[in-house]
């Protein structure tokens, strides 16, 4: 049997069609890979916007005669149930997507529907196993009768699948997330709800091209306390012994700073051209192009980003205000539903991982077979991680091709 079950028009307009035969009440069973989100038929309801799906009708099936469902019908299991419709009425599920419009309108995908993307997020699914599909293959094929594992609970494979996606995402799978954000004239963004560590952070500029933004390190830092001091400098305590906040003065002064006198960047009044002076005040032409104590690490205008522990925020340097950056991320794959889903490529790594965890922690095994599993799962891992860097070998003659180019120092 075929492994893809949805057909075209399921998968690219998420679409799926079906006949009414005019009984009292019928029931219409959708077959997409995505199940049915239902929260309301009713679009001046709230719960309406949790559906994950529209319904159209129509008599005679023609482009532009469809209309929005909105009479009462009710959702279980994937099934529509329907009440009064005629015989031969045309009855479309559409799933959501980021174009708005009607099924079959000639101005669909002119507008935007905000209530979600359903039809997008499952372009590419096919790459993908679910975790539960995984949790059941590995029940299959590796526990019972004459197997590895005589007898496994499936909550402990549960517990030990989610541990090893967790691990994979820090370091094998393609579990990077992005945002699109706008800094505030506060330079500080709240950090996204399943944040776990940044991967890069960079401003687009006016022709969308990544600009990096770097780590301020050593420049300056958000205090994770700030407690306010009495004249001899020791910590006031409110009437609960609590010691008393004050705001950081470190992060006023970082918020206000002239980031140009930090990267030794100034502006010719004359021809506004930027040049390197040989120390802070000294603007000059004559001493165009001097780089006396340049510190690599400053010499650059694209700004600074830090980390606010204590407000579980990144801030970000004077220059950056009203930029547009893009923040991608680490999640741990266990955030939402959908990222708990495994590439194919690593599900022999997670089959492995699994194996030795469950193996490794129980009493009386023989240390030779925890050892050999654990080597196992290493070289599944190895290879996993080769498979997923995605390497090309025309990308990586292409940028080879600059080899020729002299590298000044």
């Amino acid at each position: 049997m075929s492994l893809v079950t949805e057909t075209n028009q399921q998968y690219y307009q998420g679409a799926q069609v079906f006949i009414s035969n005019g009984s009292a009440s019928e029931t219409f069973t959708t077959t997409f890979d995505t199940n049915l989100v239902f929260g309301s038929f009713d679009p001046a309801q709230t719960n309406y916007a949790l559906n994950n799906f529209k319904l159209y009708t129509s008599a005679t099936g023609l482009p532009g005669s469809f209309t929005e469902y909105i009479t009462t019908y009710t959702i279980s299991n994937n099934g529509i149930t329907i009440a009064g419709l005629a015989n031969n009425t045309y009855v479309v599920v559409q799933l959501k997507t980021l174009s708005g419009g009607n099924y079959g309108d000639s101005a669909a995908g002119t507008g935007f529907d905000a209530f979600g993307n359903t039809v997008e997020e499952n372009y590419g699914s096919y790459e993908y196993i679910s975790l539960n599909d995984a949790i059941e293959n590995f029940m299959v094929g590796y526990v019972g009768d004459g197997k590895i594992l005589q007898n496994a609970k499936k909550s402990d494979v549960l517990f030990f699948a989610k541990r090893s996606l967790q691990e994979f995402s820090y370091d094998i799978l393609k579990s990077i997330h992005s945002q699109e954000l706008n800094i505030p004239p506060s330079l500080s963004l709240p950090l996204p709800q399943d944040y776990v560590n940044y991967v890069s952070v960079c401003y687009i500029d006016q022709l969308g091209v990544k600009r990096p933004i770097y780590p301020a390190s050593n420049l300056t830092t958000s205090p994770y306390e700030n407690p306010i001091q009495d004249a001899q400098g020791v910590p006031t305590q409110d009437n609960f012994g609590e010691n008393l906040e004050g705001t950081s003065i470190t992060e006023n002064r970082w918020k206000t700073a002239n980031d140009k006198i930090i990267s030794q960047t100034f502006f010719n009044n004359i021809d506004d051209y930027a040049y390197w002076a040989n120390y802070y005040g000294f603007d000059n032409s004559i001493f165009y192009g001097q780089q006396y104590g340049l510190e690599p690490q400053y010499a650059q205008v694209n700004g600074w980003f830090n980390m606010n522990s204590r407000e579980g925020k990144i801030s970000f340097s004077s220059s950056l205000v009203g930029k547009l950056i893009v923040l991608e991320y680490i999640s741990d794959g266990l955030a939402h539903e959908v990222d708990s889903k495994i590439p194919k490529m690593a599900e022999d790594a997670l089959y492995a991982s699994i194996l030795y965890n469950i193996v490794s922690t129980r009493s009386g095994q023989q240390e030779y077979v925890v050892q050999r599993l654990k080597r196992d799962r290493s070289a599944k891992l190895r290879n996993a991680k080769i498979r997923l860097s995605n390497i090309k070998l025309d990308e990586i003659v292409q940028v080879m091709r600059g080899k020729s180019k002299w590298i000044k120092h």
